[in-house]
């Protein structure tokens, strides 16, 4: 029988700490064929991980929800699209369990600061404004990709090494709307790359928030001025632990710094913060979008 590799057996297990009691023990039954007797959730686990033939047929199971496989990747900082399917998890799952590498399968992560090779060829649409010689799109997700990654490795409930978080990766007049209609109506606004740092780092840290964005249309939008400066929108979910809280919205506006090639820094934020409260449906919550209009955007532009 194959054996589970030591990753492979770490990650099934905590997986499995995801599931409910239920799911459990059915899925003992399943993996064992109802051969071997079980008394508790302990013995439940032991049991799967024990007569598991290979993780991807375990992930497989029906047992094995989406909604599992999707808490346990955001646990362990690897960002999916809220809308991805289960087969898309599964092998992003099978994926990291074999490289160990928490990172985004549709987008290269930038480590410590935002770069962007100019494209061979660019194709803009003709919302996307002015073209400076880079491919609008793949600026977008490659910031979201490291932006999300860096934020949400300052949550301690991921119980991974906080990448560089930092003042840095802001204009020193950077501005940071926050609005929330989680409890009521709120609006906080931070000037100063210093505050807008050390707000943002607190909802990682001390609320222990972790945003997951949705990098697929209508997720995503990009727009960009003939000045330089570069909008990119993206929607997504909210989690805290195993909890999906709400949605939400941000807009970055970026200007890329003429002191190093190809790199960007963050001129403002807009972050809207929804709860489940106020949302319309399990639809909006499964598959967020973004509410603003591509002129609205624009308007940020001038």
């Amino acid at each position: 029988m194959p054996v589970l590799s030591d990753t492979e057996r770490k990650g099934c297990k905590n997986m499995l700490g995801i599931m409910s009691r239920g799911d459990i023990l059915s899925l003992s039954d399943t993996v064992t064929n109802k051969m071997i007797a079980v008394e508790n959730i302990t013995e439940a686990v032991e049991a799967i991980l024990s007569y598991t033939k290979d993780t991807e047929e375990l992930l497989k199971r029906k047992k094995v929800h989406r909604d599992v496989i999707f808490k346990y990747l955001a646990k362990e900082g690897v960002v999916m699209p809220p809308n991805s399917e289960k087969h898309q998890l599964v092998k992003r799952t099978l994926e990291f369990w074999s490289t160990g590498k928490a990172l985004d399968y549709q987008t290269p992560a930038v480590e410590t600061s935002l770069s962007l090779r100019p494209a061979e060829s660019v194709s803009v649409s003709s919302e996307a404004g002015y073209s400076p010689g880079f491919d609008h799109l793949a600026l977008a997700r490659q910031f979201c990709q490291w932006f999300f990654q860096l934020l949400n490795s300052q949550n301690p409930s991921l119980r991974q090494p906080p990448k560089d978080w930092g003042p840095q990766h802001f204009w020193e007049d950077v501005r940071l709307r926050l609005f929330s209609s989680a409890v009521g109506q709120q609006m906080e606004e931070f000037h100063g790359s210093e505050l807008t740092s050390l707000r943002l780092l607190a909802l990682a840290r001390d609320e222990r928030l972790l945003l997951s964005p949705n990098l697929d249309p209508p997720g995503l939008k990009v727009l960009s001025s003939p000045h330089g400066l570069v909008l990119v929108a993206v929607a997504g979910t909210i989690h805290r632990d195993d909890v999906c809280l709400g949605v939400y919205e941000q807009v970055f506006g970026l200007i890329r710094s003429p002191l190093e090639q190809n790199s960007w820094k963050i001129k403002f934020v807009n972050l809207k913060i929804k709860g489940q409260d106020a949302l319309g449906g399990a639809e909006e919550l499964a598959s967020p979008a973004l509410t603003c209009s591509s002129s609205e955007l624009q308007l940020l532009c001038r």
